[in-house]
């Protein structure tokens, strides 16, 4: 009895506790969010010969798909390392991938999209949409595309069509665009201040 006791003093000295932040002047706020409350995230978007949906765990074997078959092309493109993707990934790590993306798309910390064909049976490439890392910039906008949509100019494509997309439906100042609109060299530089 005396446990319970103790145990709802302490629940309810907890939900009426000031928080630290509150309590302690020069204490860090936390960073504003990075999207407004009521900003509605768009869920499905139709592209010219493409659509833009979530990333999520019904897309993991077409995410897979596309970005197995051009391992070396996104190495050099899009993520400069050996890390990603890489020739030994498995299913189980391309589904913690997924549900990773997933969970921050429902969290709003950022939005990943897989760019599909218009039947939803393949994808093209992927959108991502993050908060700003870099100061003066409240977002950064990162994408690719398979080899072989590479190759059919499809990179250039979908790039000028993004850049638009984020003018007109997102609400934010200053998007960076890192290894396009501003070369990775820059990019790295302005990261390590």
């Amino acid at each position: 009895m005396i446990a319970r006791v103790i145990g709802a003093a302490l629940a309810l000295a907890a939900l009426t506790a000031t928080p630290i932040a509150a309590q302690e002047p020069g204490t860090a706020v936390p960073p504003a969010p990075f999207i407004a409350a009521d900003f509605q995230v768009p869920t499905l978007v139709e592209g010219p010969g493409f659509k833009l949906v979530p990333l999520g765990p019904a897309l993991v074997d077409i995410d897979f798909a596309a970005y197995m078959s051009s391992i070396e092309h996104l190495q050099q493109t899009f993520t400069r390392s050996k890390g990603w993707p890489r020739a030994d990934i498995t299913t189980a790590e391309a589904m913690t991938d997924m549900l990773t993306e997933q969970g921050r798309f429902a969290r709003r910390e950022s939005f990943a999209y897989a760019v599909l064909t218009p039947d939803g049976t393949r994808e093209r490439g992927c959108v991502y949409v993050y908060p700003g890392t870099v100061p003066g910039y409240d977002a950064e906008v990162r994408l690719w595309v398979t080899k072989a949509e590479f190759d059919a100019g499809f990179d250039a494509e979908l790039y000028a069509w993004t850049k638009a997309w984020i003018a007109k439906d997102w609400r934010f100042n200053n998007v960076a665009y890192p290894g396009r609109a501003i070369p990775w060299e820059t990019w790295d530089r302005l990261g390590a201040k």
